[in-house]
């Protein structure tokens, strides 16, 4: 079953739930944002007086609206059924200090009838052969377990409860359930549970909660735990989870952004709160690894999967998250992620799970190896930490010493290094603009690295260095960083277009190309060439609703704009001065945000809405860089 659109995610730093906009949940994953996705899918429906089972997610009669509760990451799904008009309010949170997922149901009885209501859920787990799920029925509630790892769903209260452990799908669209097996080797299974008879105007609620093992407890331990987790205040828990998310915000505002005065600038506040809410739920707060969004597309028909950390991504989240007084996160990411996840040879691959181990991969891409670099001073820009500098010198060094040798070995032409992938993952023939202007920057960050430690030159004796070595360094890659500008200029611009190119093989206009002004800063800004490159970018990529594409041609996802894409324009403008070119490419993001206020990776011309990743970090970090551009001017 696909379900590539997350209209909604919540979550608390371990648990990671997302939703569509009818309220079915559509993933859940524990104990990162990036670990296994359990859900095949977890349906819950409705059996009113007679009637089969009515589908919360899926009924004809079936009118939905969604909301969170303001400033936080509790999310609310209103289904009113027209037919009963019985009307449902779906709660969904995540606590904060327990790793369970509460779900509560409010069920209205606005019409003028008694409705006798039994409230349902169908769950079906992901299962293999190495690891196959079976069922278990407990106390007012089943669990779902395979060898490694259990998932318990159970009610609070004292509703008459039903349990079906095997052949649910035989019976369920009845929406009566039943049968003698309390244990059995079905990977779905159901619960019912009965609200009762509720008369017109009256409200009944049940709270159902979601409890994950993943520590191997054997079955006793683990039921033991649901026990403690039932006695738990879920009250107390809904308000202790606003008043968190709603503090976080509030110590997370590092703009300080005004009151917006009209609907404009409510957008831009609304995109603004949304991405300090989103950016926790993506990082796995053990090691600052950050995952690029919400996985979408488990079964890779549409792409190589999005549930991963990717060194570049991260490097622009991290320049966010700074700006967002969110350092913390920023600091753990380099001292913690990056020196766990560097090669031998000094560089990272393409993309690892946020625990630190490698991802499934296709190549490297060298702007990764080149960005951790830039990104290491640019986080100490924000924080002035030296300690943070001399923390992470060493794996600056094996950094910029693979570059090196990358460097080396274009100009030598040996061919020893495999070839590198460009920023977008799908070119792997010539050289890149956007990679070498990277290089370019790691080697200008490497020298500015040394240059503030080097204040004291204690600082590099304590570190076992030597001045005469560091000056030897800077004089090299000062060397390399002229040859490679030489060698753009020669080779990727061409006179032809009047505009530099994307590849050395490939000649095609690239968003990507502003990437030497913002963030490497290889090119002024003004200069000739790079305004040249601009009016092309305007010529090839624009769409005729104001999105760019990423390049020429580009046919992933029937080459959508990307968010990314103006909001690079958009800092670009910004740079130059002209604030009426600067507000139409960001006025394209803010009239495309998604329901939630989040930003997608690509937009649908045909319905200005995010149709692929929503809530992708890359977009909302490149949204928080240009407000931060906007702020100050």
């Amino acid at each position: 079953m696909d379900k590539y659109l997350n209209e909604a995610i919540i979550g608390n730093g371990k648990l990671l739930a997302t939703f569509s906009y009818k309220g079915e949940m559509l993933r859940l994953s524990y104990p990162n944002c990036d670990n296994r996705q359990y859900l095949n899918y977890f349906h819950t429906g409705v059996k009113v007086n007679d009637s089969n089972i009515i589908y919360l997610h899926d009924d004809i009669n079936n009118t939905y609206l969604q909301y969170y509760d303001v400033d936080t990451n509790i999310l609310n799904t209103e289904i009113s059924n027209t037919y009963f008009n019985l009307k449902v309010v779906q709660t969904d949170f995540a606590s904060i200090k327990e790793n369970i997922l509460i779900k509560r149901y409010s069920f209205i009885n606005e019409s003028h009838i008694d409705l006798d209501i039994k409230f349902l859920i169908h769950s079906e787990l992901l299962t293999d052969q190495n690891n196959f799920v079976s069922g278990l029925k407990i106390d007012n509630g089943m669990v779902q377990f395979a060898h490694d790892f259990s998932v318990a769903t159970f009610g609070k209260g004292d509703n008459t409860f039903n349990c079906q452990i095997n052949n649910t799908n035989n019976n369920i669209n009845t929406g009566i359930i039943g049968g003698k097996d309390y244990v059995g080797m079905s990977r779905d299974s159901s619960i019912s549970f009965d609200i009762g008879v509720i008369h017109p105007g009256e409200k009944k609620d049940i709270d159902i909660c979601i409890y994950i093992d993943e520590d191997k407890k054997t079955m006793n331990k683990f039921i033991d735990e649901i026990e403690r987790i039932k006695k738990i205040d879920f009250s107390k828990e809904y308000n202790d989870v606003k008043s968190y998310w709603r503090k976080y915000l509030k110590e997370h505002d590092g703009l300080k952004l005004s009151e917006p005065q009209n609907s404009y600038e409510e957008k831009i506040i609304q995109i603004y709160k949304r991405s300090i809410l989103l950016f926790p739920l993506l990082t796995n707060p053990e090691t600052g690894g950050i995952v690029a969004g919400a996985e979408v597309d488990e079964n890779l028909t549409q792409c190589g999967r999005y549930g991963y950390c990717w060194p570049r991504d991260a490097v622009f989240i991290t320049r966010a998250l700074d700006i967002l007084n969110m350092t913390d996160i920023s600091d753990k990411f380099y001292n913690k992620f990056c020196k766990m996840t560097q090669s031998k040879n000094g560089m990272w691959e393409q993309r690892f799970y946020t625990d630190g181990r490698l991802a499934p991969s296709w190549g490297y891409q060298v702007d990764e190896t080149a960005s951790v670099v830039y990104g290491v001073y640019n986080h100490y820009e924000y924080t002035k930490n030296e300690e943070f500098l001399k923390d992470n010198l060493h794996m600056c060094e094996m950094a910029i010493n693979f570059l090196k040798k990358y460097v080396y070995d274009i100009l030598e032409k040996t061919g020893k290094f495999y070839v590198s992938y460009d920023i977008w993952e799908e070119n792997d023939r010539g050289l890149h603009f956007y990679s070498l202007a990277s290089i370019i920057s790691a080697f200008e960050s490497m020298k500015k690295i040394y240059n503030v430690l080097g204040k004291n030159v204690s600082d590099f004796e304590n570190n076992r260095l030597k001045e005469e070595k560091i000056s030897k360094n800077i004089n090299e890659i000062t060397k390399l960083q002229i040859e490679v500008k030489k060698f753009i200029e020669e080779n990727l611009y061409d006179e032809n277009r009047k505009s530099f190119v994307r590849n050395t093989e490939d000649r095609r206009i690239d968003i990507s190309l502003i990437g030497a002004v913002y963030p490497f800063n290889v090119f002024l800004p003004k200069e000739k060439k790079v305004l040249n490159t601009i009016e092309n970018i305007n010529l090839t990529l624009r769409t005729y609703t104001g999105g760019y594409q990423r390049y020429e041609y580009d046919h992933y996802r029937n080459g959508a704009p990307w968010p990314i894409s103006n909001l690079w324009l958009t800092l670009y403008y910004l740079e130059v001065g002209e604030k009426k070119k600067a507000k139409e490419t960001f006025d394209f993001v803010l009239k495309t945000m998604g329901k939630h206020s989040f930003l997608g990776e690509q937009i649908d011309n045909s319905t200005l809405k995010p149709n692929w990743v929503i809530g992708l970090g890359w977009s909302h970090a490149m949204f928080i860089i240009v407000l931060e551009k906007l702020t100050s001017k």
